[in-house]
């Protein structure tokens, strides 16, 4: 498996995604949940810290194929709370979070995970899928949909993304909500999970929402094309690519999205077959 990374910073001070590989083929990409500045936090690490965290751990302990993804997303986060105690308070609902998807390669197939709303694309030769967790659109519609309204950068409308990010907190990893990783390692098991056998699978994109939106939220391209664009100008014409569209649209009325820009993501994995 052979895997090409890049990711580029949004419209925020720090890029809270993370991509990460380690061999015997097992990658992950993160994209870390941001925490308006108005809002408490229970941890003194911050979001890019758990990203790189999780991230490593991810990669690493994926590379024991004894293990299944699901329980290496859960020692990873057994492994970071570690790391925690003492200094933050686990229990908040105000801790940092993030969005996983990884794929590995073992002899037999590839085994994949998807927890929350960054995407996975598989294709096998004869379709193309695209893979995510979308629960965290299907709670608190109508805070969604006042956080959306009117342009992008006006006090009152980063106030109700506040509120919004409030009410989403207290749904956060609860049944009934959505699902993401952060000191509950039992989200893990609320994980996408999957194989595909070594030989049905050409190429994946393993893409942050960031990434994701020139295809889910723009429609400027066909998840086949995404593909292609990447085969051809790897991800960072992928990047570029976004980044043209989010220009084109500057006050975010076209396409209503939560940042303007978004810190944006993308792994492409060829040679699978």
């Amino acid at each position: 498996m052979q895997v090409t990374m890049a990711s580029a910073k949004g419209d925020g001070e720090e890029n809270e995604d993370g991509a990460f590989a380690a061999l015997p083929g097992c990658v992950a990409v993160l994209d870390g949940l941001s925490a308006p500045r108005d809002l408490p936090m229970a941890c003194i690490h911050g979001t890019p810290w758990l990203v790189h965290q999780l991230g490593t751990r991810l990669v690493a302990l994926g590379g024991d194929h004894d293990r299944s993804l699901e329980d290496v997303l859960r020692t990873a986060i057994e492994e970071v709370n570690d790391l925690h105690r003492g200094t933050c308070m686990l229990g908040e609902e105000a801790v940092p979070a993030a969005t996983v998807v990884m794929l590995r390669e073992r002899p037999e197939a590839f085994d994949y995970l998807v927890l929350s709303d960054s995407v996975l694309v598989l294709d096998t030769g004869t379709s193309v899928t695209a893979v995510a967790d979308s629960r965290v659109e299907d709670v608190a519609k109508a805070e969604i949909a006042a956080a959306l309204a009117g342009r992008a950068g006006t006090p009152e409308r980063a106030a109700r993304v506040s509120e919004l990010v409030a009410r989403q907190r207290g749904l956060r990893n609860q049944p009934g909500g959505y699902w993401v990783a952060s000191t509950l390692p039992e989200a893990a098991a609320q994980a996408i999970t999957g194989s595909v056998p070594r030989g049905e699978l050409r190429r994946a994109a393993l893409l942050t929402d960031g990434a994701s939106r020139l295809a889910d939220l723009f429609h400027e391209a066909t998840w086949e094309q995404v593909l292609e664009l990447l085969d051809q100008e790897g991800p960072s014409g992928l990047l570029t690519r976004v980044r043209a569209a989010e220009r084109s649209d500057s006050d975010g009325t076209r396409w209503p999205r939560f940042k303007v820009r978004d810190d944006a993501t993308a792994a492409y994995a060829v040679g699978l077959s």
